[in-house]
Formats: structure tokens, sequence, C-alpha cells
């Protein structure tokens, strides 16, 4: 399957600067996405997420942007709405069409160049190059400086980046699909939950492969290299069709997937959050769609890191 494309209406489109280590992915829903949004981690760094609030006006999204650079990165969501505006995309006022572009960033500064940063013209490009082909993954995009395992600083991390995955629903549900799009730079290690085995975290040396255990150190009281500037950030989408608060519910549902696959998640120290997509008239229950959207994560979250490669001085799983 593709990824997060495998819902119809999706495209998705990548910018990524190899030398300085920074990009941003665009996810395209012109034609309208309801939306939701749910936020775990204590260091967040958004814009727009309120237009995702059921309570708010604004009835669909038409594009979602997730940025490295920190809160830099923001300033590619401005391009984005100038992309849409030209394609006569957003939200009808009296004088104009308003592109709601909801968009979240996290802290790639300490890998490659920390004065390089997505610009809006970044963001631009990401949208005129977003497709409905197979999502490109690894270490690109917003995942482009990615990193996990920082308990004892970049030294002892590894690289990270993007990953896509979709689950298909069956029986009563035939025809649902739920996809998810993680950008992984954790705190934390990633593990596969069904074995409990780490994938990717902080590694015991420099020198060396051997994974140390976060969770494990943690209890033993190491602090090392505490630092902030970390999180996950996950777009989910189904062809389901959802309210606002079922979109919510989606969103606060597929955060059990980052629960799973990293180990710890929402610390004081990481921003993890997940932005829930609806497009499509299919009909299921949400809480069977938030089983799948939490399986989706998990592999979307574990192929961020599989096909990571080595980059910017950090081992990657991808070679």
């Amino acid at each position: 399957m593709k990824g997060l494309t495998d819902i119809p209406g999706i495209r998705v489109g990548h910018a990524s600067d190899f030398e300085a280590l920074t990009g941003c992915t665009v996810v395209l829903c012109e034609t309208g996405a309801v939306a939701g949004a749910d936020i775990r981690g204590s260091a967040a760094g958004t814009e727009e997420f309120q237009v995702m609030n059921p309570m708010h006006v604004a009835e669909t999204v038409h594009g979602v942007v997730l940025a490295g650079g920190s809160a830099f990165g923001l300033e590619a969501a401005a391009g984005v709405r100038r992309y849409l505006e030209r394609r006569g995309v957003g939200f009808e006022t009296r004088a104009a069409r308003v592109p709601i572009v909801p968009c979240a960033i996290l802290y790639d500064l300490a890998l490659g160049r920390p004065d390089v940063r997505p610009t809006r013209e970044m963001g631009e490009s990401a949208a005129a190059s977003a497709h409905d082909g197979p999502v490109e993954e690894g270490a690109v995009g917003a995942g482009t400086g990615a990193s996990v395992g920082k308990l004892f600083g970049m030294s002892r991390a590894m690289k990270s980046g993007l990953g896509s995955a979709t689950v298909p629903l069956s029986g009563a549900y035939g025809g649902v699909i739920v996809s998810a799009l993680a950008a992984v730079n954790a705190f934390g290690d990633v593990k596969d939950p069904e074995t409990g085995v780490l994938l990717a975290g902080a590694r015991r040396s420099a020198e060396s492969l051997e994974l140390a255990d976060t969770v494990l150190e943690m209890k033993c009281g190491a602090r090392g290299g505490f630092q902030g500037g970390n999180t996950t950030l996950v777009v989910v989408a189904t062809n389901a069709s959802l309210t606002k608060v079922q979109a919510t519910k989606l969103a606060q549902l597929a955060q059990n997937g980052i629960a799973l696959a990293i180990s710890p998640p929402h610390t004081m120290l990481d921003g993890d959050l997940v932005i829930a997509l609806s497009l499509g008239a299919r009909e299921a229950d949400v809480d069977a769609l938030g089983v799948a959207a939490n399986e989706a994560s998990v592999r979307a979250i574990m192929r961020a890191v599989r096909l990571a490669p080595s980059l910017g001085g950090l081992p990657g799983l991808g070679g």
C-alpha cells in the first residue's frame, strides 16, 4: 500500500535540505477534510490548531504541515497557504478564500545547521510537489533532521525519519481504511510493541550500536544529556465520515500508537501530537477506527526508524 495517500483526496509532498538536515512535509486535502487534534507532549509547537476544535466555525482544513526548524519552521505553512490560494482553495469569506492549514513543528536544530530552517518557499515547494503516489519515507521532509534516543545527548542518539502505513478494516467495515504518517523525533527509544524489542534509541556509548534502554536508565536515576526539543508528530486519516468531535476522538485514540511504540512517550521534553483527518462517506464506528489508527501509527513510527539512513554523524537502521 502507499501510506497516507491510500486515502482518496490526500496528496503528500516533501521538501528536504540534506546539507542543513531539515525540511517539511505537506499533506494536502484540497476538497476539505474534517479534522481533529490531540496534544499529549509538553513541548508542542503549533499554528492554527484551534481551527480543529469542534467549537471552531471552520468545518474543514485544506492541508497540514509538519516541519523541522522548531518554531522557525512554522513559516513553512505560509507557503502552503500561498500555493492553495493560487489554486482557489480555502474557507470562503466575503473578500477572499482563506486556506486553513494547521502546522506542527519538531526540533532538529541540534543536527546539521541550526541557522537553516524550513521557509515559506520550502513549504510552497513541498505543496507543489505533493502527489497521490507512494509516500516517500526515511530521512525526508519533516524527518530529514529527526533523531531518537537523546537521554545522553546527541552523541549517543540514533537517526530517525518519517514513515507511513495503512491498516484496512474488514467484515462490516470492508472498504474502510485508516492510514498514518509519522515524523519521529522522540526523546525516548522506538520499540516493536509486539515483541518488546527496542529498535532504535539511546546507545550505551558513542562508539557502540548497543541500546541502553532509556526507560530503565531513567528509573536508575540517569539524566545524562537531558534536554528539550523532541517530538513525535502523527497524521492519521480515514475514508470514513466523521464529525469534528469524532475526528478529535480518533486523534486521541491514535495517541495509543505513540504510547506503544515510543519509550517513554509524552514526556515534558516532547511535543507529541496527533492530527486526524476524515475524507469520505463510508461508515464505521469511531472506536473501531481508533484501533486501526493505533496500529497504523505504530507501523508508521517503526518504519520511520527502520528506513532512516545514517546521516549527520548519527547511525541509522536504513544503512
